[in-house]
């Protein structure tokens, strides 16, 4: 099945329901609103504004349901989840609509307001539904027929995986998982006794994943297993797979799972997402805006600075370095230098408040935190954002990871400029201060929301004022 061709399939149908929904309303309006106000029919094409309707509105229509997440995810669909999502994205577009292109028309009396946008409503709504009906409903026969699925992974090897493969494979309609095989826990495994295809060990799911195309990942652990869990989900969780897992594991990932589906296998699945799909787009526009504004309006600052610290000190303006990023890709952090060049000749070395390594103005670009501006290149090429967890080196994630490894969880989200962890402890001197911001970091994630990033990014330009930067 081609992911690519069924979305723009959707993407068709959904232009082809909006410019028909459009062209009824504008068809009415034009036969028995303006025809009962001006007394007589005006002509449909004396009206200019048809075509650009029919361009614009449509395309309007698709962006919406880009932004809200729709075409995410074409072929895990169900017949309430469209209607679900149908009548939602209406009703926002119809009070979009209506105050952008209804409102300020020309009309004999209120109730030519109210029907307008009672036939948008429904002409939008029910034209959309039917041709998303028509879609899924093709997707949902073609999955449970086995024609349609998932390349899946089976991670365990005891009584309960093998219980489920053969209730997956008995099933008279499929639940959409082609199994590719099985993935031991620990190193014994008793499924090698009936004939089943063991892969590997759970550290290999990695590899695993990109070599088989797997999509979907089914966690059966025994009771000898469970504290096995949590390492297995980070291990997968920067994968772009989904992971269920059987019910009774339920209090090992409290708050990261939903239920599936209600008439086959008992599974929920672990869901990674931090942010619904429209705060991660409008998150991205903020990013982008803020720091083509901040690139330009700061112009003469970095410039001033530029010069202050070429006069300073030998070496460059800018030091890069390699960081951490997004599902754990590397990227080079750019910062206005503050410290002398070779400083880490003897190694990784984190910086402190009596670090003589420091340069005189690079002391002064700390605590105003003034040497972060240059991040905001980062930012609008997307290896940032405005807020985030502080991107950290590979050599002290790892001693990190070793003792704390929930750490790896913030590379579900971009690195930032500014984060609640950084608000409280600043640049950390020693990895126990790293672990303290982390804990601030994790916080964030867990309750991430584009209110928390504007608190944090009006406390972090108080932090700049008041020199108040660690």
């Amino acid at each position: 099945m081609n992911q690519t061709r069924r979305i723009i399939l959707h993407i068709i149908a959904d232009w082809t329901a909006a410019t028909l929904s459009w062209l009824g309303l504008f068809l009415f309006r034009k036969s028995f609103i303006e025809a009962s106000k001006h007394g007589y029919e005006i002509p449909v094409n004396h009206d200019d504004n048809l075509l650009l309707g029919l361009i614009l509105v449509p395309l309007f229509w698709i962006l919406l349901h880009g932004i809200s997440g729709y075409y995410n995810y074409i072929f895990r669909r169900s017949r309430l989840k469209e209607l679900q999502h149908t009548i939602n994205s209406t009703v926002i577009g119809v009070v979009f609509l209506f105050f952008t292109l209804i409102l300020d028309d020309s009309i004999s009396n209120y109730r030519d307001y109210y029907l307008s946008v009672a036939l948008l409503f429904g002409f939008q709504f029910l034209s959309t539904l039917v041709f998303r009906l028509i879609l899924v409903t093709k997707t949902i026969h073609n999955v449970k027929n086995r024609v349609w699925g998932y390349n899946t992974l089976i991670v365990g090897c005891g009584d309960r995986a093998l219980k489920l493969y053969q209730e997956l494979n008995s099933a008279k309609k499929s639940e959409g998982f082609f199994i590719k095989g099985f993935v031991k826990i620990k190193d014994e495994c008793q499924l090698q006794d009936f004939g089943t295809t063991v892969l590997g060990h759970w550290s290999e799911l990695p590899r695993l994943i990109q070599e088989l195309q797997i999509e979907d990942i089914i966690l059966c652990a025994e009771a000898s297993e469970a504290d096995n869990v949590t390492p297995i989900i980070d291990c997968v969780q920067n994968e772009e797979i989904h992971l269920k897992i059987m019910p009774d594991q339920f209090s090992l990932v409290l708050g990261m799972v939903k239920m599936n589906n209600i008439l086959g296998a008992m599974l929920v699945e672990v869901d990674f997402e931090v942010m619904p799909t429209w705060q991660k787009v409008l998150k991205r526009i903020i990013d982008i805006v803020v720091s083509v504004i901040a690139l330009i309006l700061l112009s003469p600052i970095y410039l001033i600075i530029a010069l202050i610290i070429k006069f300073d000190s030998n070496g460059p303006i800018f030091f890069t370095q390699p960081r951490i990023g997004l599902k754990g890709k590397f990227f080079n952090i750019i910062k206005f230098r503050s410290m002398r060049v070779n400083a880490e000749s003897s190694g990784p070395q984190l910086s402190h408040d009596e670090d003589e390594r420091r340069t005189k103005i690079g002391i002064i670009l700390r605590q105003t935190r003034l040497d972060e501006l240059p991040q905001f290149i980062n930012v609008l090429i997307g290896q940032m954002s405005l807020v985030g967890p502080r991107p950290e080196r590979e050599f002290f994630k790892e001693q990190i990871v070793a003792r704390e490894p929930i750490y790896q969880r913030l590379q579900r989200i971009k690195p930032g400029i500014t984060s609640w962890g950084q608000i409280k402890y600043g640049y950390a001197s020693n990895v126990d201060e790293m672990i303290d911001r982390m804990k601030y970091d994790i916080l964030y994630l867990e309750n991430m929301s584009l209110g928390l990033d504007f608190k944090i990014m009006l406390y972090t330009t108080l932090i700049m004022i008041q020199g108040r930067g660690k």
